[in-house]
């Protein structure tokens, strides 16, 4: 996909975003580009630092864009290799059992698109489980950077909709303390 197209989806999605009145954060707030160098990732890979709450897209040049998420909570964070197995825009989300235990009141299915969804505008669900790298509601979007969720991994919606324009079915991620 060329740059002018990334570029006018990100725009696109930012446009969404305002309209819905979320405010884009700025540049520092919500990605940038770094020097990165990991014996153990390849180009294209996905690292995911739960103590540093970033999530890392390695690049061929050397660099990495760097992006601030929300990890799972102390008690549900992960450490492994899995993959992406699926990408889905605006997806409906239904709590796991774990979730509803936490929440009995949350309905079955919360419809995608809706302003409660905390999948947000996209979702990459990963393999091997229930968790997934996904967008956030309004009223989530304070919760980036924090320990806050049940092990999936929650990205400002504009930060997801670039990766999501960045990666494929079977990226391979990687998450480590």
């Amino acid at each position: 996909m060329g740059t002018g197209v990334i570029r006018r989806l990100a725009a696109a999605a930012v446009g969404a975003c305002a309209l819905a009145g979320i405010a884009a954060p700025g540049a520092a707030e919500a990605r940038d580009v770094i020097r990165f160098t990991a014996a153990s990732a390849a180009p294209g890979t996905i690292i995911i630092r739960n103590s540093e709450r970033r999530l890392y897209f390695v690049q061929a040049d050397g660099t990495a864009i760097r992006y601030r998420i929300a990890v799972g909570r102390p008690s549900e964070q992960w450490l492994g290799e899995t993959v992406v197995n699926g990408r889905h825009v605006r997806p409906a989300w239904s709590p796991p059992a774990v979730v509803r235990r936490a929440n009995p009141a949350l309905p079955d299915v919360i419809a995608g698109g809706a302003p409660n969804n905390p999948m947000g505008e996209g979702a990459l669900t990963l393999a091997g489980g229930e968790y997934a790298i996904h967008g956030t509601s309004a009223g989530m979007r304070r919760s980036i950077g924090t320990a806050a969720s049940f092990g999936c991994f929650r990205m400002l919606n504009e930060d997801v909709v670039d990766l999501m324009n960045r990666v494929g079915v079977g990226t391979r991620v990687v998450v480590t303390r």
